[in-house]
């Protein structure tokens, strides 16, 4: 008998999901705001040697002369001591990370959204019912359900760790978040997707696979935040889909970047 197939997925984010201050001003378009959301999910085949790779490398680097007097590889400083974060490595760690993430089977979908365009449509919705408030947690699930409608019917079981958002009510709305995504499956193509789903709030240093998630996030950052390309078109290959939902230049549904037509800078709305 064939063993049962279960998929891992690892999620993370970057970027955050804030338009507006606490005295309610919007904030998109100013320093210090990220003017994109975007999900990301990293599909990885052994998700145990992954995180057994990182971690040797992690190890390695750490005991490395050249790189003892760097900040970030200091245990006190809870960055690189304990886990890889793009944002936070130094150029050295981050070469290392993303040549040893190449290597490994893994794949990587993400959800992009602009902030301008939602911040207009909240704008909007207020105007009609002056009562709404738009909460960031509302984009994140979306988004989730979103980029998740086609990545839970093929196989007999998911197991989906996802970077830690607070306390257990946040589990809770991701599930529903989850289980909204099969339902719009059902609905869209008529797919009963009824495999089940362990939901696992994880840290970067408990799954190495959040800190594969967080490296291809940061390129993708990258390029939609400065127009710099050189991290993703290196992570390229391992790129299984990009949905930009707000370019709607040709289609209301955005546009879908794959492997057969793939993302590059010069593609980007401006």
């Amino acid at each position: 008998m064939a063993q049962p197939l279960t998929c891992h997925y690892f999620v993370d984010e970057a970027g955050d999901g804030t338009l507006f201050n606490k005295r309610k001003q919007t904030v998109v378009g100013r320093e210090g705001c990220s003017g994109y959301f975007i999900l990301g999910v990293l599909e990885a085949d052994n998700p145990q040697s992954l995180h057994d790779a990182l971690e040797s490398l992690r190890t390695a680097l750490l005991a490395d002369p050249y790189l003892s007097k760097v900040p970030s590889m200091q245990p006190g400083q809870r960055k690189t001591g304990l886990a890889f974060h793009a944002k936070d490595d130094c150029v050295e760690v981050r070469r290392e990370v993303y040549k040893l993430l190449m290597q490994q089977d893994v794949r990587f979908f993400a959800l992009v959204r602009d902030k301008r365009v939602i911040l207009e449509k909240v704008l909007e919705h207020n105007q009609k019912q002056p009562a709404y408030r738009y909460r960031p947690d509302q984009l994140y699930d979306r988004c989730v359900s979103r980029l998740f409608k086609e990545r839970l019917h093929k196989d007999d079981a998911y197991v989906i760790q996802f970077a830690k958002r607070g306390n257990k009510s946040r589990t809770n709305a991701l599930q529903k978040a989850l289980e909204q995504a099969r339902s719009n499956l059902r609905r869209s193509w008529g797919i009963e997707a009824m495999a089940p789903i362990e939901i696992i709030p994880s840290t970067p240093a408990q799954a190495g696979g959040l800190q594969a998630a967080d490296y291809f996030l940061w390129a993708l950052q990258r390029l939609y935040e400065r127009g710099e390309d050189r991290y993703w078109e290196y992570v390229a290959s391992k790129v299984s889909l990009v949905h930009d939902v707000d370019d709607t230049r040709e289609n209301g549904y955005g546009v879908y970047y794959t492997q057969q037509n793939p993302l590059k800078g010069e593609n980007l709305k401006k």
